[in-house]
């Protein structure tokens, strides 16, 4: 193993067959996708992974230029794993339609299964501790995944993004799901309320946590609200039935706002037991 690690070490991510890493995407049948690991990493202890969706118009090597992923993630010990979002027709546009019976398209939550299953198949991981996050379209495609297929990851957070509609009527069909939500309430983008764009509509972030509540079986008012320099949140844990939901807005825009990532890792790691 540690030969086959040497060997395939290109720029932080190991290959069983062939180099892949941040730079050299790695490619399965549905598509692509690029990863690191941690630096001093030994090449067999299992880790656990983040998976990160890019924006629209980004592409998976994109996002290891963001210094937050990797001082938070890479450097404590995470895989980082930035899916490819499908090429937009005629043009080399990469996207996340994100929305559910998108014929025409990539099924993009199987897809992002079958990225964990070959990370899982080149490197020793943590089952148990795959988490899923993303900006803006990127986060519409965490929703995507947490509401139809959460079961299968250990926690969710959305950057300036929202379940697209149509909606499920009730629940998501994949049952209770651990999310964080962070948005931008100076939001021009994708406005808190979304916004219509053609024939489809980018997602309501409240509409969206309502949903959420209800398929986390959470009471209405928050079980905790709180004030900082730079996030105000709400928070819905202690009372649910099972997962548990959290909403933090800030001052700014559509970015990745001033530590975004260091919240989003104490939110993932933080041991949660349902109420019932």
């Amino acid at each position: 193993m540690a030969v086959l690690f040497m060997m395939g070490f290109v720029g932080g991510a190991v290959a069983q067959t062939g180099p892949c890493s941040a730079d050299d995407a790695c490619k399965i049948d549905e598509g692509s996708y690029h990863l690191m690991a941690p630096p001093d990493w030994d090449g067999q202890t299992p880790l656990p992974v983040l998976v990160f969706f890019h924006g629209f118009g980004s592409s998976g090597r994109t996002i290891f230029n963001a210094g937050s992923l990797k001082s938070t993630f890479l450097n404590n010990g995470y895989i980082v794993v930035g899916p490819n979002g499908s090429l937009r027709p005629g043009s080399n546009t990469r996207f996340w339609p994100a929305r559910p019976n998108n014929e025409g398209f990539r099924d993009d939550v199987a897809f992002t299964r079958a990225v964990v299953d070959d990370v899982a198949a080149r490197l020793p991981v943590q089952r148990d501790r795959v988490f899923v996050t993303g900006f803006s379209a990127g986060g519409s495609m965490a929703w995507m995944v947490a509401c139809y297929d959460g079961a299968n990851y250990a926690g969710f957070v959305s950057v300036a993004g929202a379940l697209r509609r149509p909606v499920p009527a009730e629940t998501c069909p994949a049952g209770p799901v651990r999310l964080l939500q962070i948005h931008g309430f100076a939001d021009g983008q994708v406005p808190i309320e979304g916004r219509a764009i053609g024939n489809w509509h980018q997602g309501d972030v409240f509409e969206s946590m309502n949903l959420l509540r209800n398929t986390n079986q959470c009471r209405t008012n928050p079980d905790e609200i709180t004030i900082g320099d730079r996030f105000r949140c709400r928070d819905w844990s202690a009372s649910c039935g099972g997962g548990a939901a959290r909403l933090c807005i800030h001052d700014g825009g559509h970015g990745l706002p001033r530590g975004w990532s260091d919240m989003a890792k104490t939110w993932l790691e933080t041991p949660f037991e349902p109420s019932n």
